[in-house]
């Protein structure tokens, strides 16, 4: 039976048209949003009875109650949640500008949450239904520059590591998308950078890394976007569904040196009981 999907981040050549487009292929409906119309009219003319694109600001509450109002309407319900819009900023911790952090985490913390309240009464009422929350390798390990996206993606990782649990006794399954580098626009349009300028980071390293895409990251946004399609009824799915080779080096990598670490550490932190 045909599944409908509520994608954000839809824009052309990004994973969320991955996402899309394989699940348009298999059959299924899905309404894709992004904030310009002219990234989603693509999609929609290769499959205009099954597809249906609509401009959202993820930071609009108003709109997001429309968007799951007329998917209702065009299509009847809502079975999948990709939450997959955001973007990265690029700043040292102090140079960080308020105004840029609040909105970044407008756009990938708490929109969201507010896709998620306004989906879930659906899924609960049907007693059935996925949420996937798009996130990055960044939610496993920061890095110098990277401090406030990486934390933007974590504090997701783990609402969603709660949500999951608080939604599967209703039958509703929550998880997690952690791609590694893949070929999209985000060095080209997604990837912001502070303004402020402090002196004592002049030199750092990834302030002199020249942030030019040349399109060889490994990851492919349209195989990518069929295995978070298959994965998302699947039988047996990742809680984290890793997206590259290389978000599977990174994630294992960074397990393997927090339990080194905790067990160098053991008997000092043992020493702290009563």
């Amino acid at each position: 039976m045909a599944k409908v999907w509520l994608i954000t981040g839809g824009s052309v050549g990004g994973i969320g048209e991955g996402i899309a487009r394989a699940a348009l292929a298999h059959g299924d409906r899905a309404v894709i949003t992004a904030r310009s119309m002219s990234k989603l009219e693509p999609i929609a003319r290769d499959y205009p009875e099954t597809c249906l694109p609509l401009t959202l600001d993820i930071n609009d509450t108003a709109r997001i109650s429309e968007i799951v109002a007329e998917t209702v309407k065009r299509f009847g319900t809502i079975d999948v949640l990709v939450n997959n819009a955001g973007h990265g900023y690029r700043s040292s911790v102090e140079e960080g500008q308020e105004q840029d952090i609040e909105e970044l985490f407008g756009t990938n913390f708490f929109g969201p949450i507010r896709m998620i309240k306004a989906v879930l009464p659906i899924l609960r009422a049907q007693g059935s239904g996925v949420i996937m929350n798009t996130t990055s390798i960044a939610a496993e390990r920061s890095a110098m520059g990277s401090g406030y996206y990486a934390a933007s993606k974590g504090a997701l990782d783990l609402l969603t590591d709660g949500l999951c649990k608080e939604l599967k006794p209703l039958g509703i399954r929550a998880m997690v998308i952690e791609p590694g580098s893949f070929r999209t626009h985000f060095y080209d349009e997604a990837l912001k950078a502070a303004d402020l300028t402090i002196d004592a980071y002049k030199d750092s390293t990834w302030k002199n890394a020249h942030v030019e895409n040349k399109r060889q990251q490994p990851g492919d946004p349209m195989k990518a976007g069929e295995l978070v399609w298959r994965m998302a009824f699947a039988e047996e799915a990742p809680f984290r569904l890793l997206l590259g080779s290389d978000a599977v080096k990174v994630v294992k990598a960074q397990a393997e040196e927090r339990i080194r670490e905790a067990d160098a550490f053991a008997e000092d932190s043992r020493s702290t009981d009563f």
